[in-house]
């Protein structure tokens, strides 16, 4: 038994007093007023909403060692990506990894494996998957029903999983870009509670008046805070917050406690910035985190203002796991299970003949968001073949199936700004296809024969050198501990942008677009694909 004071945070009663805390056998014992003076202050611990762990590059383990130094003690995980590579096994995987640390990870079963069938997955979970996942109490939430056009259309796979989630009483997530009017209240109607990919004031208003709880997320690449900050103050019971993908350095730096400071600095109401921080994804989900109730579990955070949330030491079940920026958690080992089956490419395999010189579709990538345009361009062409066109920033892209050895899918984009070499990545939502973006033929081969060489990475390469960040879990993860890897994610980053990238997380964005889910157009190892017809389209206009 030991005591920890400070101002206690009573967010449901918007109250703060000096109180002292009692905890026994990992839980709160009592919650006592005191009449004394003291500087710090204790509130429940923050939880990320939504979050893809694999996004970190980092297995669960590593994330928790990183999260908890700034206040994080659970989180809403959606197992999907590593779920495309590995299928069952691999959620299995980050179950129990996650289980080896004093972290509060909350899994769900992954609604959409694949995503479509417009690109090749590693694994299929289909509704008897689903059925089998959800029964099991390690499984808290059907993760984000993506496939929207498929609660639309009524197709029957997608209702069975969404009924086998309101068999077991779990909630459903969504993720339906842009959907407003009667389509978003169909998709809300069929028991579809949460939307995390509102990136519009309207869109957000629509979705909230439907009863749908809506997450402002701020990740790596999707950043919609500034617009939906707006409405926090008057839903807050209906808001959270989440970073759904989270780059290795920028977990470094700081988590769900930066979103706090925003808000708070913006001008709403601490009370109700900690509601949707601590209170909301708990009550939603159903989660065993405590709130600083007497019987709770003792997880709570003790900061130094309610103004920067600097976070000075972090409890989960009465035990500190981070005081003063340094983690308590320590490294466990764990496999390295993969799916990589590709052979290595030759500088023919990214040629692309011209067969005229018409303006083509060009996918114009937006940084900070997820979403995409679809803009016509005129080519270059070079000796009868299309080629990149570094003056106008119009590079040629490709998706290389990593899971057997098919041809390449050639696109053009725009805004990624190289000026020489190329960037490629393992990372490639939601399959996890190899994804490449260069200045030439010969230098989008390099580097996605760098990827294959290393069985999952990303890396940065040009005619002096090549940096490469190796993910051997199921390649889109590291095998190193969270700050080795964010170091080398720095240094891929640098390397990006110094081939002169002006994105501000290049391999982020480069890896949503093989997401066909999100529009506009995007490209998947089968073809380019429009997000708004949610049918393969041709290059040529």
């Amino acid at each position: 038994m030991y005591t920890v004071t400070g101002n206690l945070v009573d967010i449901t009663n918007k109250t703060t007093y000096a109180a002292q805390v009692t905890i026994k056998e990992g839980k709160i014992e009592r919650v006592e007023k005191i009449d004394a003076t003291v500087s710090n202050y204790i509130l429940p611990g923050f939880v990320d909403a939504h979050i893809h762990i694999e996004s970190s590059m980092l297995v669960p383990s590593e994330f928790a060692r990183l999260a908890v130094i700034h206040g994080t003690v659970g989180t809403i995980s959606d197992p999907h990506e590593i779920a495309n590579v590995l299928g069952v096994p691999g959620v299995q995987f980050m179950i129990e990894n996650g289980k080896k640390v004093p972290f509060k990870f909350h899994f769900g079963a992954p609604s959409c494996v694949p995503a479509t069938n417009f690109e090749t997955a590693g694994a299929v979970i289909d509704s008897d998957g689903i059925k089998e996942l959800l029964a099991s109490p390690d499984i808290y939430y059907l993760a984000e029903m993506m496939n929207y056009p498929g609660v639309l259309f009524d197709d029957e796979e997608v209702l069975k999983k969404i009924a086998w989630a309101k068999h077991y009483n779990k909630p459903v997530d969504g993720h339906a870009p842009g959907l407003m009017g009667d389509d978003a209240k169909k998709y809300a109607s069929a028991g579809i509670t949460t939307d995390h990919e509102c990136f519009t004031y309207e869109e957000t208003k629509g979705k909230l008046e439907l009863g749908m709880k809506i997450l402002i997320r701020e990740g790596s690449a999707a950043k919609n805070f500034n617009a939906l900050i707006p409405l926090l103050a008057d839903n807050y019971k209906n808001m959270m917050f989440c970073s759904d993908d989270k780059h290795p350095d920028d977990l470094v730096l700081g988590h769900i406690n930066q979103l706090c400071a925003r808000a708070v600095a913006y001008g709403v109401d601490v009370y109700k910035v900690l509601q949707a921080a601590c209170i909301n994804p708990v009550k939603h989900y159903n989660m065993n985190i405590g709130l600083l109730q007497e019987g709770d579990a003792a997880d709570f955070i003790i900061v130094e203002d309610l103004k920067d949330f600097k976070v000075l030491e972090t409890y989960i079940n009465g035990t500190v796991v981070a005081k003063e920026g340094t983690s308590d958690i320590h490294p466990v080992a764990f496999d390295t299970p993969n799916n990589f089956n590709t052979s290595l490419k030759t500088v023919s395999d990214f040629t692309l003949s011209a067969a005229t010189t018409n303006p083509i579709r060009v996918i114009e990538a937006l940084d900070g968001e997820l979403i995409t345009n679809e803009i016509h361009c005129t080519p270059k062409v070079v000796n009868g073949n299309l080629v990149s066109d570094t003056e106008n920033d119009i590079l040629k892209m490709t998706v290389v199936n990593r899971y057997s050895n098919t041809p390449p899918a050639i696109a053009f984009i725009k805004n990624f700004g190289l000026k020489e070499g190329a960037i490629a990545g393992s990372v490639g939502h939601d399959s996890h296809n190899i994804i490449a973006v260069g200045t030439s033929d010969e230098a989008l081969c390099k580097a996605v024969n760098t990827i294959i060489e290393n069985t999952g990475g990303i890396c940065a390469t040009d005619s002096h050198k090549t940096t490469v960040l190796p993910l051997p879990v199921a390649g889109i993860i590291s095998d190193k501990d969270g700050w080795e890897t964010g170091t080398l994610y720095e240094t891929a980053d640098a390397h990006a942008k110094a081939l002169g990238s002006t994105l501000k997380a290049p391999f982020m964005t480069l890896s949503f677009m093989a997401l066909l889910v999100i529009p506009d157009l995007k490209l998947s190892d089968k073809g380019l694909f429009s997000g708004k017809k949610f049918e393969f389209t041709s290059l040529n206009v």
